[in-house]
């Protein structure tokens, strides 16, 4: 990392000629860097007749030492998960949970009460239809709801008090990114490992919560640091669901959407900044709109899954930290809470301070920083809030991040350009304070401040 002065000048600061890379890390010596050392090496044949689950498969091997005082065992778990768009999940010409779900003879499900009133007559008669059983638990599920005490409910339903649910049969979830959270990390618990489908209803968990395997719950003053890594062997997601949001859940989940189109796909963030504000007004063309513009909104849906999921879905458990995914997640899980503010408009407001950070350290020009920011607020949502400037809430959200990310490095993700990034592996105070003092500046232009529309809790009922 390159030291800038500390003297009440700006700093400056170089990105490094290797992506990424800022120090030399100590390498240990590896089993086969022993060979001495080792004595026999033992592997278990499973027959297939034992497998636990379709969807999960595993195997290792036990490598004795020469002293016959020690051994090392290696395992390696490999999982399934897929992901399809589908139109009408729930009409009765759609088979794809009813291929799933007919040898069983019941469905399992956990869903939404918001969903349950819209679409619980059509889930119902869907099932029927095919001859299949369906047993609801229907749970409420906004951000106040996102406690251990929900997971433990959910358990509850799932285990011998409720369906007794066994390891291999998949639980069906049907609802937003919190119920995504919650009802995932109740199926890693339940048996220690659940299989369970989920069919995400707003656009946080068709395109991000719903397809993640970070399935998790809130702790004191810190979002999600409760949870653990289990992902649905199956997404299915319908755009149609969301012609019954609110405009300013449609909005909310589009951050998500931004976050892939900045620091991964340029195709995207283009047609982002010509469509995005269409397919907001028109709920992704189910409200209205022609049918290119429900072609276009099929695609940007699709390139922001496969963005998302080619980073996150092949670094499952974040073996590794160059997560572009993270982009806006850095400081907003400290000051969402605290400040109470709609998931979507914090990311937002999180990555807007990050390319402004990025253009400190002179890894972005102000150019690209001014698209970024200037497509977040095309779209409805925050670029800016006073909480940004509470020096110690957000050095200790760096803190926490910091240990959360592996305590190697804070591994900031910040933009480079339009669909590139890098990663700060440590952000010190005064390039923090500087670069908080430079965001706030640049927002002062803006009328609003940089606020975005129903960028509260409360704005939309939920707090």
């Amino acid at each position: 990392m390159v030291a800038g002065s500390l003297l009440g000048h700006k700093l400056h600061w170089e990105r490094p000629s290797t992506k990424g890379v800022y120090m030399v890390q100590e390498v240990l010596p590896t089993r086969r860097e022993m060979p001495a050392q080792r004595r026999s090496i033992g592997r278990e044949k499973h027959a297939e007749q034992y497998r636990t689950s379709a969807w999960y498969d595993g195997s290792g091997e036990i490598v004795a030492g020469a002293d016959n005082r020690s051994f090392c065992v290696q395992a390696t778990y490999t999982l399934e998960a897929t992901v399809k768009l589908v139109d009408g999940v729930f009409e009765v010409g759609n088979p794809t949970l009813a291929e799933l779900y007919r040898a069983r003879g019941r469905c399992v499900a956990v869903v939404d009460a918001t969903v349950a009133e819209l679409y619980g007559a059509e889930m119902q008669a869907y099932f029927a239809h095919y001859d299949i059983a369906l047993n609801e638990y229907v749970c409420r599920a906004w951000e106040t709801d996102k406690t251990p005490d929900t997971v433990l409910t959910i358990l509850k339903f799932l285990g011998k008090d409720g369906c007794d649910v066994s390891r291999n049969e998949p639980v069906l979830v049907v609802g937003g990114g919190v119920l995504s959270d919650v009802a995932g990390l109740a199926c890693a618990l339940h048996h220690r490992r659940t299989p369970y489908v989920m069919v995400g209803t707003t656009v946080v968990s068709a395109i991000d919560a719903g397809p993640s395997p970070r399935t998790c719950t809130n702790g004191s003053q810190f979002k999600n640091s409760l949870g653990s890594y289990h992902p649905p062997v199956l997404t299915l997601v319908d755009r149609r669901f969301f012609r019954t949001l609110a405009t300013g859940h449609v909005r909310n989940g589009v951050a998500e959407i931004i976050k892939m189109a900045v620091t991964d796909d340029p195709t995207l963030f283009a047609l982002m900044e010509e469509h995005g504000p269409a397919l907001v007004v028109s709920h992704f063309a189910t409200l209205e709109g022609s049918e290119s513009l429900g072609a276009i909104a099929d695609e940007v849906i699709y390139r922001a899954l496969y963005a998302y999921m080619k980073h996150e879905g092949t670094n499952m458990f974040e073996t590794y930290q160059d997560r572009p995914h993270a982009y806006g997640h850095t400081w907003s899980p400290r000051f969402e809470p605290a400040a109470k503010l709609m998931h979507g408009h914090a990311v937002s407001i999180g990555m807007a301070f990050g390319a402004t950070l990025a253009v400190e350290m002179g890894w972005l020009s102000l150019g690209d920083r001014d698209r970024i920011v200037n497509l977040c607020r095309a779209v409805g949502l925050s670029v800016y809030h006073p909480i940004l400037t509470d020096l110690e809430l957000m050095a200790e959200g760096q803190k926490n991040m910091r240990r959360k990310r592996g305590d190697g490095g804070l591994w900031a993700p910040l933009p480079t350009g339009i669909g590139a990034c890098d990663y700060a592996q440590e952000v010190p105070l005064a390039l923090l304070e500087q670069a908080i003092g430079a965001h706030r500046d640049y927002c002062e232009q803006f009328a609003d401040g940089g606020a975005g529309h129903e960028m509260y809790l409360s704005d939309l009922g939920l707090a």
